[in-house]
């Protein structure tokens, strides 16, 4: 089993276009330091609409390629050993987007299907659903959506900052650390959600569950806390603890 954070961002801020800025590789550097700290195995990174790669040695971490794609109806992550370079915001469907993965060997993760996004409202056949470290409190609004769709559950922390890596991660079952292998094992549901809240977690989710609501992002939603604050959160593909 490895531990895998599926959504990190190599920038500190939203805001320009999608492509590299010359912070990128600080913001990565930074990532790479705080996962090996906290023991993870891999971490993808996933640029909004972008995907590069940096020269740098990151050790025994594995990076696994990847980008959120922008599409018409919400984000969605596309991981693995190909994806596609760039994309232009809101010009493809979810539809569109999972071809365009599943054509290059890659999948197609739901993130933050309650925030900001409309595809778990569409019929996009996407490869799991993801617990997001970023708010995390639908954790079962979650569940009950890969459930109803017999779709494994993955975790990403949606880091933009290096304190964020690693509060919400993947343990999943590996035939080869690779990206490859990673991306095998979300498809065939080897993935167990993990969520770490640490002590500034539990105030820096607060912080974001009030910006998101303030925004419009979780309209309509009600939120379904699992545990308390503080207390970690283990969920395999049903949601069940091990």
């Amino acid at each position: 089993m490895v531990d895998v954070d599926l959504h990190t961002h190599s920038r500190f801020f939203h805001g320009f276009p999608g492509r590299p800025t010359p912070y990128d590789e600080v913001g990565f550097r930074l990532h790479v330091a705080v996962a090996q700290a906290r023991g993870l195995d891999a971490m993808a990174v996933t640029n909004h609409d972008y995907c590069t790669e940096f020269d740098v040695d990151t050790g025994d971490l594995t990076i696994v390629p990847g980008i959120e794609v922008s599409s018409t109806a919400g984000h969605l992550l596309v991981v693995g050993p190909d994806p596609p370079a760039q994309t232009k915001p809101n010009m493809m469907t979810p539809a569109e987007v999972i071809d365009l993965a599943h054509d290059r060997g890659c999948v197609v993760v739901l993130p933050h299907p309650f925030r900001n996004s409309r595809v778990r409202e569409t019929d996009a056949a996407v490869d799991a659903v993801e617990i997001n470290g970023k708010h995390p409190k639908p954790t079962s609004l979650v569940e009950d959506l890969a459930a109803e769709r017999d779709l494994p559950i993955v975790g990403g922390s949606d880091a933009h900052y290096p304190i964020e890596v690693g509060r919400a991660f993947t343990r999943m079952d590996v035939e080869s650390l690779t990206p490859a292998g990673v991306a095998d094992a979300i498809r065939e549901g080897r993935t167990e959600y993990r969520i770490v809240r640490r002590f500034p977690d539990q105030y820096l989710t607060r912080l974001y569950g009030l910006v998101h609501r303030l925004k419009g992002h979780t309209k309509g939603v009600a939120e379904k806390v699992t545990p308390e604050d503080g207390a970690p959160v283990v969920g395999s593909r049903s949601g069940e603890p091990r």
